[in-house]
């Protein structure tokens, strides 16, 4: 068997990776769209490097878009194989994709009236609603814990990731020629003393591991919860300064993480009083659908929701709905904060609400993820003094922070852990993905000295076999 590695690899957007058997059979391990990477990025989203056609299975580890974004496309361009998931994540794929099909169209709208000056030609969505809706007549969800043969080569078991509710590390039997293989996909580890997720499962022996890296050369900081960081930022935006505070957010997994946070201040009698908005009906919707599967929280909420039954609630906050409620938080004066996605600041309406507000210095502008380097949240974070955004030119005034431990990835000592339950002895090569290169070289330093022997951290396109 072979395998090749056809996005997030030595970057972290994009997750693709193709195993491929003697007999010709191909299993996808995750479909991802490529996201904050320039003017690049839309040529990387349009180019597979492998026949959509010809793969016969997908195995998709979690619902954010750099992991699942591409696969109506897929099914557009020819796919009609099963898609295996957990429960959690079909229904958050389902609502996701559907999401970015609408983004899409409006995006495409302002690119093509640039074509159009530019003497270019029209650009199509790389799908839309329809296609979202028909890659869903292939999903088939999978429990935790539970071999499921999906041929007769291949048995796959998904178990607990921590990473956002449902997320899946990916293990699999093959067998061929009389031999049989244990390959591992890490997916993208969560953390181990996670507020609201359990910790990563132990997982079996495997020969092959393709490992994660977003983190794998820094640590959060252990002793700062996130209700303490998030406090002096409303303080200082919004009592001292009259301002508003807003907050890019993946609408899967950190818009919880703050929501719960907010309710946690309004339970210790700290909050703020001041509005509260969720301007996002993606974040609305997925937030009711995490709430759907509170068995999946860790002890510590199972333990909140017998006297709290909404941790995501509290005093003063609002879900925004509509494109007009959306518009009158900009002639808004009180200071608020707002909760909007995307967390890179990339699209959606929060990328609308820094555009009004960057060049006022009472406001602030608070990244809680991590954000591709070229992405807007990106050139925020490493101090730009000007960006563009909607192709108009914008001084920075905003004051900008940044909060890194608030990430749902794991860094290199939670990576680390992911990793001891293994013999390192008896993997016979590792491949490090979903990284930058600087990054993964480091980490890959450390696992040398772990004690595995043979790493490696592939290219785009790379393809290799596996004996």
């Amino acid at each position: 068997m072979k395998i090749a590695f056809h996005g997030a690899a030595r970057t972290v957007t994009g997750s693709k990776h193709l195993l491929t058997l003697s007999n010709g059979k191909k299993y996808l391990l995750d479909c991802g769209m490529f996201q904050g990477l320039g003017t690049d990025t839309d040529t990387l989203n349009r180019t597979w490097g492998f026949e959509p056609s010809e793969v016969d299975f997908l195995i998709l580890s979690h619902a954010h878009i750099d992991h699942c974004g591409l696969i109506p496309k897929l099914v557009k361009d020819g796919f009609h194989g099963k898609i295996y998931c957990t429960p959690a994540t079909k229904e958050l794929t389902a609502i996701l994709l559907e999401d970015s099909a609408s983004i899409q169209k409006e995006d495409i709208r302002y690119a093509n009236k640039k074509r159009l000056v530019e003497g270019n030609s029209y650009l199509a969505p790389l799908y839309d609603e329809e296609d979202a809706k028909r890659a869903f007549d292939f999903f088939q969800t999978v429990e935790y814990d539970q071999w499921l043969t999906i041929d007769e080569n291949v048995q796959v078991m998904f178990a607990d990731a921590g990473h956002i509710v449902g997320s899946a590390s990916v293990h699999l039997i093959i067998k061929e020629n009389g031999k049989e293989s244990r390959l591992t996909f890490s997916g993208d580890v969560g953390r181990y003393r996670d507020m609201i997720l359990r910790s990563p499962e132990n997982f079996p022996q495997a020969d092959y591991i393709l490992i994660e890296s977003t983190y794998g050369n820094s640590l959060h900081d252990p002793d700062v919860n996130t209700p303490d960081l998030l406090l002096p930022w409303i303080v200082k935006t919004c009592l001292d300064k009259k301002g508003k505070l807003i907050i890019p957010a993946f609408s899967v997994g950190r818009t919880q993480e703050i929501l719960f946070s907010l309710n946690q201040l309004e339970l210790q009698n700290r909050l703020p009083p001041v509005d509260y908005f969720v301007d996002s009906p993606l974040s609305t919707a997925v937030t009711q659908t995490v709430k759907k599967f509170s068995n999946l929280f860790n002890k510590n909420i199972q333990k909140i929701l017998e006297t709290d039954k909404d941790p995501f609630s509290f005093k003063g906050l609002k879900y925004i709905q509509s494109v007009d409620e959306s518009k009158s938080l900009n002639y808004r004066n009180e200071p608020c904060v707002i909760i909007s996605a995307s967390g890179m600041a990339e699209a959606g309406r929060v990328k609308h609400h820094i555009s009004n507000n960057i060049e006022n210095s009472r406001n602030s502008i608070l990244m809680v993820g991590y954000c591709e380097p070229n992405s807007l949240g990106g050139r925020l974070i490493a101090g730009a003094k000007e960006v563009h955004i909607f192709g108009v030119l914008h001084e920075v005034n905003a004051e900008i922070g940044s909060i890194r431990s608030m990430s749902a990835h794991g860094d290199y000592q939670d990576l680390s852990q992911f990793l001891a339950c293994q013999d390192p002895r008896k993997v016979k090569k590792l491949f490090i993905v979903h990284g930058e290169y600087d990054v993964q070289l480091a980490f890959r330093e450390r696992l040398l000295k772990k004690g595995f022997l043979d790493v490696e951290i592939p290219e785009r396109h790379y393809e290799i076999g596996l004996t």
